[in-house]
């Protein structure tokens, strides 16, 4: 997800570094997400004020802040019930 040299920069920061220096040196760069694109800044704004102590705090600070456009199909879930008849379906339960 961090491309086009973001991961790079971000690991060669001096740190600490906080939110609004992340947001002022690194802001207007692009991370290509599977359904559209958004800038890092873009990204950041949406988290509180806070300090990184090291370059991996920034790094998943980014990717917990993504939006719904660096996840495949919203809603899909791959944990949905067993289909009725299914050989693998729980035994039914009588109360």
């Amino acid at each position: 997800m961090l491309l086009n040299g973001t991961g790079e920069v971000i690991d060669d920061h001096e740190y600490p570094a906080t939110t609004e220096e992340m947001i002022e040196e690194y802001g207007d760069r692009t991370l290509e997400l599977p359904n559209g694109s958004e800038t890092v800044g873009d990204v950041l704004a949406r988290l509180e004020s806070e300090t990184f102590e090291t370059p991996e705090d920034a790094r998943f600070a980014v990717y917990s802040a993504v939006s719904d456009k660096a996840i495949g199909r919203v809603g899909y879930s791959d944990r949905d019930p067993t289909p009725v008849g299914s050989p693998y379906s729980p035994d039914a339960v009588s109360f």
